[in-house]
């Protein structure tokens, strides 16, 4: 009798390894590809994000050109070209046909850019929707040439499938150009293309962008600053976001030859007498060989480095906008009566240095009657989805606006004239999905941007109440004045006094009570 093959047996044979682009082609989603209009906006996005991020790389002003032809109702081509350093013949196809392939991953430093997903996703979408390939030129230097590719992505393997490789030329120092045919939908308005250009052209008034869109309208938004943003430096991890599996992974990649080297030399702000200390808390040599420290060993150093005192890291690895030129941006696209923005001093969550800014813009065009515009954004870049889902948009409704002159009720955004902008930025922004469209809720942030909320609130409220309550009174005076003559009338027939003597002392009634209003106002601010 022939013996039956387990069942465990038969499922083992199933079991395959899944390439990371498999995995996403399943999950585009995950990406930020959930229905058309998003993928379009999304697509450009990821383009947009890259080049600023190359430009800053080698501190020039950047140069940016969006172009989205529209082929047929769902079908669109998407070019971006930039300024920026270009990237290197044999880079190219990793950098845009290899999904988790990048450097800023690795780098504890600011950037838009952080898991290595962004472009090549774009890629992997406009290939899936429409099978065509994505194409790229680049340039590295005038007296280089310009190399041309035609790309898609092996999801098999995750590697790139160069379709085309040539020299071309191109009439430009440096630069790249991107261009990804897809499906989309093209739709003006909240979450639009439009809308998240004209955002980033806010937080990045450095920029200077043109944009064509579908209908073939040309856009520019034009630099209102010459000034290049800070650059951000790389810092090495600080000790108190050490999780115990990655300091025992350290321990082993170190090339320390001593515990307490390794301490001081792969984290900041670790010196040698707080070296010595950790080590002599968790009872641990500090000439040990890293690779030679046991799991239990670990475990106690990593108790003794949450128990000794490490200064904070280092902020100079962050770029905050500032808030002069965030004044500036919104000044730029923003027809506003009042404008005022605040920058918070750095703050450290999991041991990674994060800053906050805000800006209002109050009055002008903006809607009276309806809720204010909320503007998110985290390293320059605008968070157009999931807005419900936010750190930043919570700690913006538990902020009692009331107190800041805006009517608000119970679990929602205030009423008001209002365009609030506020951004994170980070080392590593804490995103609630790859799609990098939430910040997560740890208490530190939400803490630092509830301050900044209320600093911010202060400075409205002294506006409100020094222009629009007056402009109020004033308004109510003027409607008075407007009857005075009705009123001296009744007043005349009532008391058989004169008409004009009664209309000349209201009237100076008036003038006389106006003061009084104007200085209660002062008084009150």
């Amino acid at each position: 009798m022939k013996e039956e093959v387990p069942i465990a047996e038969k499922l083992a044979k199933e079991q395959r390894e899944i390439s990371v682009s498999q995995f996403f082609t399943k999950n585009k989603h995950l990406l930020g590809f959930d229905n058309p209009r998003k993928a379009l906006s999304t697509t450009v996005k990821e383009l947009v994000d890259n080049s600023l991020d190359a430009t800053e790389e080698i501190n020039i002003l950047p140069e940016i050109i969006v172009e989205i032809k529209q082929l047929n109702d769902t079908r669109f081509i998407v070019t971006v070209e930039d300024n920026g350093p270009g990237i290197v013949k044999e880079q190219i196809p990793k950098i845009f046909a290899k999904l988790l392939y990048g450097s800023k991953f690795f780098k504890m430093a600011q950037a838009r850019g952080q898991q290595g997903l962004g472009v090549s996703s774009s890629v992997l979408y406009g290939q899936l929707t429409t099978g065509k390939s994505a194409v790229i030129t680049s340039k590295i230097s005038r007296n280089k040439p310009a190399h041309y590719y035609e790309l898609q992505i092996d999801t098999k393997k995750n590697e790139p499938n160069v379709i085309k490789d040539m020299i071309i030329e191109w009439d430009k120092d440096h630069g790249t150009k991107v261009k990804i045919e897809l499906e989309g939908f093209y739709q003006k308005g909240k979450q639009s293309v439009d809308e998240y250009l004209k955002q980033t052209a806010i937080v990045n008034p450095h920029l200077n962008l043109i944009y064509i869109n579908p209908e073939k309208y040309k856009m520019e938004f034009p630099r209102v600053t010459k000034e290049l943003p800070k650059k951000s430096k790389e810092i090495k991890p600080h000790p108190y976001g050490v999780e115990l599996g990655v300091l025992m992974q350290m321990l082993q990649d170190t090339k320390a030859t001593t515990l307490q080297s390794f301490l001081q030399n792969d984290f900041c702000r670790v010196s040698a007498k707080v070296a010595k200390e950790i080590c002599k808390k968790a009872g641990i040599y500090e000439k040990s060989r890293p690779k030679r420290i046991a799991r239990e060993e670990v475990e106690n150093l990593l108790k003794a480095i949450k128990e000794t005192r490490i200064i904070a890291p280092p902020t100079d690895c962050l770029s905050p906008i500032g808030e002069e030129l965030t004044l500036k941006g919104l000044k730029k696209e923003i027809n506003a009566d009042f404008y005022t923005t605040v920058t918070r001093p750095p703050s450290v969550y999991r041991g990674f240095p994060f800053q906050i800014e805000t800006g209002i813009a109050f009055g002008g065009d903006i809607p009276k009657d309806e809720q204010i515009k909320l503007l998110r954004f985290a390293n320059k870049v605008p968070l157009q989805y999931q807005q419900s889902a936010c750190a930043i948009t919570k700690s913006v409704i538990n902020t009692a606006w009331r107190n800041y002159g805006l009517s608000q009720s119970r679990g929602a955004l205030p009423i008001g004239p209002v365009i609030l902008l506020v951004h994170i930025a980070s080392v590593w922004v804490p995103f609630t999905s790859e799609s990098k469209e939430a910040i997560a809720h740890y208490p530190e942030i939400i803490k630092e941007i509830k301050l900044a909320l209320q600093d911010i609130g202060r400075k409205l409220v002294v506006y409100i109440r020094k222009h629009i309550k007056s402009k109020e009174q004033k308004e109510k005076i003027d409607l008075f004045e407007k009857y005075i003559p009705e009123l001296a009338y009744s007043l005349s027939k009532l008391t058989n006094h004169e008409k004009d003597e009664i209309e000349s002392k209201l009237k100076k009634l008036l003038k006389k009570e106006l003061p009084t209003l104007e200085a209660e106002n002062g008084a009150k601010e």
